[in-house]
């Protein structure tokens, strides 16, 4: 996924969002050492997106750029 579309999430989604890709990474690298993978790149993208979602995160907590709270304050945003 973009960066963009992260920012756009508030901090529960990014954390929720973070918690299914890790997921799926376990899944997907268990089942990397029983047979071959269909798609071995989906790797590589879940590796990535981990780290966009862990520097928004990071960001956040040093002040850096804040994550919005609701989904009240990116409509508000949008106008």
């Amino acid at each position: 996924m973009k960066v963009s579309l992260f920012r756009d999430m508030t901090r529960d989604d990014l954390q929720v969002k973070l918690n299914d890709i890790q997921e799926e990474r376990f899944n997907l690298l268990m089942r990397r050492t029983l047979k071959p993978l269909d798609n071995p790149l989906r790797l590589r993208e879940i590796r990535r997106d981990i780290a966009r979602i862990a520097t928004l995160i990071a960001e956040d907590k040093k002040g850096i750029r804040p994550i919005t709270e609701t989904k009240v304050d990116i409509l508000q945003k949008k106008k």
